[in-house]
């Protein structure tokens, strides 16, 4: 089993605020926007509150009824409306896809989806707000089950119809659109039974990469990963006492160990509670 550590949702550039740790734990990562998707950030639903008004109460007000946005990875269940038989998926395309077959990343591998995130608190007013440092955390997963090739595919399945990277029309306007992907989940982790294979976190210290007291990119990996080989990245990232993250990339692909497949399973049993 490979992991891919895999960075999503709002940044500096797509976005320009962090995502949301609400104040009892919860994560919701915001999709990027994105003029050329079809889904609105006012038809996203959490926690019983609509998306779009948690952002403007935020302080997010930038986005219109109208905005649109890019669902992917697509992990949380309670966002739309379902068909009964979906599950979780992620799409991708040109030079990242590229970096994943380059790297044969394939059925049984994990993705770990990482993002900029901060926590938030209600004021004495009631009205929610950002609070403390912002950080890198890890904040859901998704162990690959199938893997579909887009590109001139009729067999599509229906329950994935509203996936973004379904779309052909718009990949295929794409220069490198031709490799657009998706993975599925698998029903169940292969190494935690009767979990299944995509999900989202509550917040636990175990699941934030930056170091305390650092800037969000200098994060506290494992010293015993010094010398594993990590896609995007050499020796010189390892500091003294932090790993300095790259500023650019998607997907962070480490090599195969069984220490690294452990650190995997013990952060999916944090973000859980299990």
């Amino acid at each position: 089993m490979r992991i891919i550590l895999s960075r999503k949702g709002f940044d500096s550039e797509s976005g320009g605020y962090p995502s949301i740790v609400f104040p009892e734990g919860n994560l919701l990562s915001l999709p990027i926007p994105s003029a050329t998707d079809k889904l609105c950030f006012s038809e996203l639903t959490y926690e019983n509150s609509n998306v779009l008004e948690l952002m403007k109460r935020l302080g997010i007000k930038k986005f219109t009824s109208t905005s649109t946005c890019h669902l992917d990875p697509d992990i949380c269940k309670e966002l739309i409306t379902r068909p009964p038989d979906w599950r979780g998926a992620f799409g991708q395309v040109g030079a990242a896809q590229k970096h994943l077959e380059n790297n044969n990343i394939g059925v049984d591998d994990l993705f770990l989806f990482f993002g900029w995130f901060r926590k938030t608190k209600k004021n004495t007013y009631g009205q929610m707000e950002y609070v403390g440092p912002d950080f890198h955390l890890i904040y859901g997963f998704l162990q690959v089950g199938e893997i579909i090739r887009v590109h001139n595919n009729k067999n599509i399945p229906l329950w994935l119809s509203n996936h973004p990277h379904t779309n052909i029309e718009k990949y295929l306007e794409m220069k490198a659109g031709t490799n657009n992907t998706i993975y599925l989940a698998s029903d169940e982790l292969t190494f935690l039974r009767g979990v299944p294979g995509y999900g989202c976190f509550k917040f636990d210290p175990k699941v934030v990469l930056t170091k305390a007291g650092e800037t969000r990119t200098h994060w506290a990996l494992p010293q015993e990963f010094r010398g594993i080989r990590i896609t995007y990245h050499t020796d010189e990232n390892w500091k003294s006492d932090y790993f300095k993250s790259a500023n650019r990339g998607q997907e962070f692909i480490f090599e195969e160990k069984i220490l690294i497949g452990k650190w995997g399973c013990e952060i999916i049993k944090a973000g859980l509670g299990i």
